[in-house]
């Protein structure tokens, strides 16, 4: 049993970044081991996903009108299925609230042992090794799979997007949905009202740590950001004060975020938070404490006041930009 299904995330008609990420890991699993990759689509108009799932070898689709969304009875029986038919003996599943609860359910019904919040993903000497995050993210373990069989969900954030995306046209290989007894029925998706900007897609964040000191000083930060063409994030204590809405919370209780550019103004660096924004591309951090945890990561590094830097910065960012 060699073969790789990924279950392609989708939500609202569109596919998060997450799909994406399990794609390109599957990918360099897949060429590792000499193995196939099949993308799994089931729900309402998944066909038209398949264009952009050419990083797969080809795309295996369960599609209805009625599955909108498709139940997770359904979907498991769809993965058991295609376990079995294609003798995968590696499942890959997004660690999100869409796919919550079916990879330890898909393990329960195959037999095979599921590993959560897969961080990374190795071959070693034939083997499978998968790199699990435990206690919250303080730990890290290592994972051997035996015969390199696993039902993997994958933590959001782990793996580069990028991996996964190809103009590549695939085969498409459509099914019709296998008959189930759901005792659940989804009725209708309720979302809170949207009322502040979504940080996950912003290309620059300004993320405001301790070392702000007060509310006061938020503007500051906020027009840094305006010249930047970003937006304002912050670390948990600066939400809790009351400084900032949860909707600019960076971390682990709050946005996993991936930027070009993160700017971090007086944030230590704590594990929690380091997990909301270790997917940013270049890590700028400002910090009095040359022992802070944020510099082990960071591109570049100042050991200053972040508000003796703000206003200089913003007005030399301003002078290049009218330069131009």
């Amino acid at each position: 049993m060699s073969a790789i299904l990924v279950l392609v995330e989708h939500l609202k008609g569109a596919m998060p970044e997450v799909t994406f990420e399990m794609l390109g890991a599957a990918r360099k699993l897949g060429d590792a081991l000499q193995a196939q990759v099949h993308a799994v689509a089931v729900g309402k108009g998944v066909s038209a996903f398949a264009s952009q799932l050419g990083v797969a070898d080809n795309v295996i689709v369960v599609e209805d009108a009625s599955l909108e969304p498709p139940s997770a009875e359904l979907v498991l029986a769809v993965l058991k299925q295609q376990m079995e038919q294609k003798q995968a003996s590696r499942v890959l599943l997004g660690g999100t609230n869409v796919s919550f609860g079916l990879g330890a359910r898909l393990s329960a019904r195959t037999g095979v042992p599921f590993i959560n919040f897969c961080k990374g993903a190795r071959v070693e000497g034939g083997a499978v090794v998968l790199t699990s995050a435990v206690f919250g993210g303080k730990i890290l373990s290592d994972v051997r799979l035996a015969d390199s069989q696993g039902i993997v969900s994958v933590y959001p954030g782990s793996f580069p997007p990028d991996a996964g995306k190809s103009p590549r046209t695939p085969p498409v290989e459509k099914m019709a949905a296998p008959a189930v007894d759901c005792k659940v029925t989804f009725r209708r998706l309720i979302e809170p009202e949207a009322g502040d900007i979504d940080i996950t897609k912003q290309d620059v964040l300004v993320s405001c740590g301790r070392g702000i000191q007060n509310a006061d000083n938020i503007p500051l930060a906020e027009e840094l950001a305006t010249v930047l063409g970003g937006a304002v994030s912050a670390s948990r204590p600066v939400v809790d004060q009351g400084w900032l809405p949860l909707t600019r919370q960076v971390g682990k209780s709050g946005m996993n975020v991936s930027p070009k550019l993160y700017l971090a103004l007086g944030i230590s660096g704590a594990p929690e938070h380091w997990e909301g924004m270790k997917g940013a591309q270049l890590v700028v951090a400002v910090n009095t404490d040359p022992k802070a945890p944020i510099f082990d990561f960071a591109h570049y590094g100042a050991t200053v006041d972040c508000l003796d830097i703000l206003e200089p910065l913003k007005e030399a960012i301003a002078k290049k930009k009218a330069a131009k």
